[in-house]
């Protein structure tokens, strides 16, 4: 067996075939032996399950076809458009209706005036002319003249005056003759001022507040002295330092000689 084996083998070995399966059915059939099939292999066994599958898948589309709805695509016929119809505008043509014009009633009749007779005589006027001749002399009467009356300027604050009062020894321009004419006030007040009346009166020490309002009159004198004061014993003091003021050059409004009114606040310290 073994041998018969090995000369069949030599046998395919020496085919000229290249084909190795060609080589096996050969070998196998010089052995008399016989080529067996797998039974699993044979796929005349699954042909009813392939035809069955087919038939459901066959089913499956056919059922999804009929069910799908389409629908036809339909497209509105959306006309022309006419751009000069919405540019054109109609127009309604109205009939003119006259008004009325009222009818004027007819005029009244005049009344019949009667002509009476007068027997009086009527004397007209003559109306001379007013027209002179050149050659005429005119009388002119005398005009008597009117006095223009004076203009009053009322007395006028220290502070809006144009030409301040002078104190004496003040010099300088308006301004320096304003400062100037403050600094002398506090001065004279200073030096004409009682400081043991304070505290002769018994008032409680701090600073206390004298104002004083004079008025400087077209003259130049002191006149219309008022003063306030915690204190009636200071008031009377500071009238009493006001009437000391020398005589000034009066303030000037205008170009002319007014009333200055003054007002000199002053502070003391009692201790």
């Amino acid at each position: 067996m073994f041998l018969k084996k090995k000369l069949v083998y030599f046998k395919v070995k020496s085919c000229k075939s290249n084909n190795n399966l060609v080589k096996l059915a050969i070998y196998k059939k010089l052995l008399g032996m016989e080529i067996k099939k797998n039974p699993k292999s044979n796929l005349e066994n699954y042909s009813k399950l392939f035809m069955q599958l087919g038939l459901v898948l066959a089913l499956f589309v056919t059922y999804v076809a009929i069910e799908k709805k389409t629908f036809d695509r339909q497209f509105g016929d959306l006309g022309d458009v006419n751009m000069n119809a919405d540019m054109e505008e109609e127009i309604p043509i109205t009939e003119r209706i006259e008004p009325e014009i009222p009818k004027t009633p007819p005029p009244p009749t005049p009344e019949k005036i009667e002509v009476v007779e007068d027997e009086k005589e009527v004397e007209e006027t003559v109306i001379e002319s007013t027209e002179t001749d050149e050659n005429e002399a005119v009388e002119v009467e005398d005009i008597d003249e009117v006095e223009e009356a004076e203009e009053v300027i009322e007395d006028v604050p220290f502070t809006i005056i144009e030409d301040v009062p002078v104190f004496p020894g003040c010099k300088g321009n308006k301004k320096e003759l304003k400062s100037c004419f403050n600094k002398q006030m506090q001065k004279h007040f200073g030096r004409k001022f009682n400081a043991d009346l304070p505290n002769d009166l018994g008032m409680s020490p701090g600073k206390k507040r004298i104002i004083m309002l004079f008025k400087i009159n077209k003259v130049g004198d002191i006149v219309d002295i008022r003063a306030k004061a915690p204190h009636p014993r200071l008031e009377k003091e500071a009238i009493r330092i006001i009437k000391l003021l020398p005589k000034m050059k009066p303030g000037r409004q205008r170009g002319k000689a007014v009333g200055v009114k003054y007002t000199l606040p002053m502070r003391i310290e009692v201790e």
